[in-house]
């Protein structure tokens, strides 16, 4: 029985490699067909074609019952390539969680300029778009340097399917905006996010101005440019200042310079470039005594430094926790692969979630 088992992983591995090469060639005809189709100004979908397509391919299958699965299999291909096509017409999908002019459109805009950055309500939102196919990569924060960690993203790291293919600082500065024509004698009260509020908490009481809680910062300014009223302010950035026709009475108000927000890139692809020079884990280990430490003992063992470690409560376990790690290196090498067989000894639960760029500030 095993020898048959071991046969047929053996066609299957030989036959996936040959689609891959194949699944290459088609693409790249792709693309040549998109080429056409917009020198000529032909929409993406010609369902005619795609049925003609199925009708002759799904012909060359004799099983019938098989037939009915290559046919499913060809409308997928088939819908793949589409995607392939509005992505070469419209650009990368960039999902994020905000409103034009929240800082993670900031971000997003800065890590990939000729991106089409798309907006989601939540953070889970814009992780599932990517999962869905709705969007190429979502950009979402998971520390900021004032306020720690962002647990909800980090939590759709450790139980999603998404990599993490770059980390990038983004520093935030937040400015005091208001109607053209107004100075900072006409504020009297100021609109923001809670946590830019307390960023800004000794500006405000400085300036003697009354507050207004707002969900983010470019809500506040968008409220600010609606009631066109002088005696109004936002506390937001210059970009989204530009965005509702607002000016910087004062900028950089808030009371520490270090105020630094980390955005991740997550993608269905692990990333594979030597640019990428640190690598993030996650994992849970077993309830014994001194668990933890032989895990972080193991990784110090094999020459890797850790620059990050955090623990996550696991909702659905009450009072038990998961790990996430942030390590100098890469695992491409002989110690690396050493180091992750000896955490999974010890490790009820081991990810590797990714890799990213130290330090790269957008």
């Amino acid at each position: 029985m095993s020898n048959k088992l071991e046969e047929a992983r053996k066609i299957i591995n030989e036959v996936d490699a040959r689609m891959a090469e194949l699944f290459i060639q088609r693409m790249r005809a792709a693309e040549l067909v998109y080429e056409y189709k917009s020198e000529f100004g032909l929409p993406i979908l010609d369902q005619k074609r795609e049925d003609a397509v199925v009708e002759k391919n799904s012909a060359l299958v004799n099983d019938d019952v098989l037939k009915e699965y290559y046919i499913d299999y060809l409308k997928h291909l088939m819908s793949i390539s589409r995607a392939y096509q509005h992505r070469m017409q419209n650009g990368l999908k960039v999902a994020y969680s905000g409103v034009e002019g929240a800082f993670a459109h900031i971000a997003a805009g800065r890590i990939f300029p000729q991106g089409n950055r798309v907006s989601y309500g939540d953070f889970k939102a814009a992780y599932d778009s990517v999962l869905k196919g709705e969007s190429d990569v979502a950009v979402l924060p998971i520390e900021n340097s004032y306020a720690g960690e962002v647990g909800q993203t980090i939590d759709l790291i450790f139980s999603g399917n998404l990599f993490i293919n770059g980390i990038y600082e983004l520093e935030i500065h937040q400015n005091l905006l208001g109607v053209p024509g107004a100075t900072v004698e006409d504020i009297k009260k100021v609109t923001s996010h809670p946590q830019a509020l307390s960023q800004c908490h000794d500006y405000i009481e400085m300036r003697g101005f009354a507050t207004e809680e707002a969900n983010n910062t470019a809500l506040a300014a968008k409220t600010v440019a609606d009631a066109n009223d002088k005696s109004l302010g936002a506390i937001a950035s210059v970009e989204t200042a530009e965005i509702y026709g607002l000016k910087v009475i004062e900028a950089n108000v808030n009371k520490s310079g270090e105020n630094t927000t980390r955005f991740a890139v997550l993608s269905k692809v692990k990333a594979n470039s030597s640019a990428l020079t640190n690598t993030v884990l996650m994992f849970t280990v077993k309830h014994e005594a001194g668990s933890l430490a032989n895990a972080i003992a193991i990784i110090g063992k094999y020459g890797y430094n850790m620059t990050a470690l955090r623990s996550r409560p696991m909702k659905k376990h009450s009072w038990q926790y998961y790990f996430y790690v942030e390590i100098d290196g890469t695992l491409d090498t002989e110690n690396g692969a050493k180091m992750i067989e000896e955490l999974n000894e010890v490790c009820d639960r081991l990810k590797v979630a990714g890799t990213f760029a130290s330090h790269t500030e957008i």
